[in-house]
């Protein structure tokens, strides 16, 4: 590597061609970053004192040769957002100044065949800067003044057309520009290809601009490595496909969270949002999928972006799947997509008939919304729909996810209809963040004639005004405060309307009987308001019954027979007939008082966590043992079913055992000898509890 300081402008006069690889992401810069630059040339030109205004490095190989000396083209490293958005500045700034010269150097037609064209060549050559796939064509036109190619590129054509419209506000006064232009400097940045790694170069390089998503990163990776004939050959079959279907906009913002779910899907472990990129290495070097080679490996990958973008961002065909997959994008039910990844793929083998997948679609979906309005924090389904797939039986589809969703306990379970009707008769419903996916689920739910619930709005049928009409008030009851308050936003008082100004707050039987009103609404929803004498509590509440009634149909729970449930419960282990009494430990004065403490805090965890009394040690269960005690003599040795640097431990009381023989699950270990303790070390056994049920906050 050789690195020198260098004018921006010098080094694209002298350099011959600056080629992106195909293995680079494509330009991303957006308004935010042109503006920022556009900000510093302005002041660094502006100012006489400032001599030099530095904008990063610009890493390229030439291969043999340190610094540019031939007519070969630069593979660029990094730089291509900086040399990218000067190019289109300098282009712009071509188109305003026409045979002008407010400064040395800076006409239009020297800018162009100094930093922008090579005037004396042909064809690709006669380029400065190359770019990939569609950003090319939209530069090339661009700097040639053509029209620009269909489909272009969005990033490179906004961001031209920012830098025209900041050119044409300096009006005649370009000198500014020109002199800030003058002094941009760059470090440049030389690798050899034999003995510089450019992939270790590249992970480092985020020193100006957009931060190099873990996509970027990944298919770096992946084809940097490769010969030119292998990078352009998988590019072409699956990277660039892949880009295609994604499209401009959601790639950048899309492809990271596949790849999560993607490896989530393939490991069973969920990578943290911002170490996608290690995780992807990871598994790469994994003995199976070394073995199969990058080919199998980008093809895996472009076979599960496609699912994933049919379920994610609308690209199914098949009208009714999609419409399970909107509703699913409606309920934001990121964390599903690594089941439904495994689901889509059998789907497509016709291991899975559409049907089956459809309800099992439909299943999550109520998953989730029946948790949702029961108040059941979130925090846990990452990792139940990380692990769903181990319970799969797949010659019973549908029947073991049924089984699964009804084993489910505690903070995990699908809540029953007695539950779901319950909470849904009192939960602030037009507050909920998808009340228009509630409403247009209730409302179509059996209809084949689907109703735009778009074009409609919320009714209160007991208005939200605070000064309610006399008539209202007479109609509720000398409690007409307090029926307000509880029932309003509830699902009995609401509804749609086409005609909500029309309503007002109007008596409701001015608004039952009016022209439109709800006694001549064709929505389901408003069925039977039209024969309601009066609007008061108690109307409200059977309403609420009623479509709370309705909406178990909408979003149905499993159902099994007892006997095929049974087939599904894990056998119990042979019993051994151990209890208390096969640990004298625990049984003496000094040590009983304690470990009853400690049983009964850590029992009070969850109503899922089990006690087992073994041989050597008693394990506390949820899913697994996520903590096992050891009694002695002067004290409670435990081990918490964690690897050691997940633990959080500010008063360095655990013991790393990983790397020891050692008893019990995990790899941390702690003593407990007193009461005082018992606090802080419930501490550490409630992260274990918490990891294994995926409590854990999605990071």
């Amino acid at each position: 590597m050789k690195a020198t300081e260098a004018k921006l402008l010098e080094f694209l006069k002298k350099s011959p061609q600056f080629v992106i690889p195909i293995y680079q992401r494509t330009y991303s810069w957006t308004e935010k970053e042109c503006r920022q630059l556009w900000d510093d040339i302005m002041r660094t030109g502006g100012n006489d004192a400032i001599s030099g205004h530095f904008v990063g490095s610009i890493v390229y190989i030439e291969k043999g040769i340190y610094q540019v000396s031939s007519q070969s083209p630069l593979l660029v490293i990094d730089g291509q957002q900086r040399l990218t958005s000067v190019s289109l500045l300098l282009e712009a700034l071509a188109r305003h100044l026409g045979d002008n010269e407010p400064l040395d150097g800076f006409s239009a037609k020297k800018l162009r065949n100094y930093y922008l064209l090579n005037p004396l060549e042909d064809g690709e050559r006669g380029f400065k800067l190359l770019l990939t796939q569609t950003d090319k064509e939209t530069l090339l036109a661009i700097v040639q003044q053509k029209t620009l190619p269909a489909p272009n590129s969005t990033r490179v054509r906004e961001n031209f057309n920012f830098f025209d419209s900041c050119v044409s506000e300096l009006g005649a006064d370009l000198a500014s520009l020109c002199k800030g232009l003058a002094k941009l400097v760059i470090v440049d940045i030389a690798l050899s290809r034999d003995q510089d790694n450019p992939q270790l170069i590249f992970e480092s390089m985020n020193s100006t601009g957009r931060e190099l998503s873990q996509a970027d990163l990944i298919r770096n990776f992946v084809l940097m490595g490769l010969e030119p004939p292998h990078q352009t050959r998988l590019y072409t079959d699956h990277w660039r496909p892949m880009e295609v279907v994604f499209g401009q906009e959601a790639y950048g913002t899309h492809f990271d969270s596949f790849m999560r779910h993607y490896l989530t899907r393939k490991t069973g472990e969920i990578p943290n949002v911002r170490e996608v990129y290690e995780a992807f290495k990871t598994h790469a070097r994994t003995s199976s999928v070394a073995a199969a080679g990058v080919d199998a490996l980008v093809a895996d990958i472009h076979t599960f972006a496609g699912h994933y973008c049919s379920m994610a961002l609308g690209k199914e065909p098949d009208k009714e799947l999609e419409s399970a997959f909107h509703d699913l994008r409606e309920l934001k039910v990121d964390v599903a997509y690594p089941f439904l990844l495994e689901l889509y793929d059998d789907y497509t083998t016709r291991l899975l008939v559409k049907s089956d997948f459809v309800a099992i679609v439909r299943l999550v979906e109520s998953y989730v919304f029946r948790r949702a309005i029961c108040a059941i924090p979130p925090n846990s389904l990452n990792k139940t729909f990380a692990n769903f797939t181990k319970y799969l039986r797949k010659d019973r589809y549908v029947e073991s996810i049924q089984a699964h969703f009804l084993g489910l306990q505690s903070q995990r379970r699908f809540p029953s209809d007695t539950e779901f009707q319950r909470d849904l008769q009192t939960r602030d419903l037009y507050n909920f963040r998808s009340r228009s996916y509630w409403l247009r689920r209730l409302e179509n739910h059996g209809r084949k004639e689907r109703v735009s619930v778009e074009e409609y709005t919320i009714e209160h049928i007991l208005p939200q005004n605070d000064n309610l009409s006399a008539k209202w008030r007479d109609s509720l009851g000398p409690e007409w405060k307090r029926i307000q308050e509880k029932w309003l936003h509830t699902l009995g008082n609401l509804t749609l309307t086409g005609y909500n100004s029309e309503y007002s707050d109007r008596p409701f039987a001015e608004k039952r009987d009016m022209e439109k009103g709800f006694k001549q609404s064709p929505l389901k929803l408003n069925a039977g308001l039209g024969q309601t004498e009066h609007w008061n509590e108690d109307t409200i509440k059977s309403r609420a019954e009623k479509l709370a009634g309705m909406a178990t149909n909408v979003w149905n729970a499993p159902g099994l027979d007892a006997e095929v449930l049974a087939t599904y419960r894990p056998k119990p282990a042979t019993a051994v007939g151990y209890t208390i009494e096969d640990h004298p430990n625990l049984l003496a004065s000094a040590m009983h008082g304690l470990f009853e403490a400690f049983r009964m805090e850590v029992l009070a965890l969850d109503p899922c966590v089990s006690e087992e009394f073994l041989k050597n040690y008693v394990a506390y269960k949820a899913e697994t043992n996520f903590v096992d005690l050891k009694p002695q003599s002067k004290g409670l040795r435990l081990a918490l079913n964690l690897a050691f640097p997940e633990i959080s431990d500010p008063r360095k009381l655990c013991k790393d055992v990983s790397t020891v023989g050692h008893w019990g699950n995990g790899d941390v270990e702690v003593g407990l000898a007193s009461i005082d303790e018992l606090p802080y070390v419930m501490g550490l056994v409630r992260q274990s509890f918490e990891k294994q049920m995926g409590y854990e906050m999605d990071a």
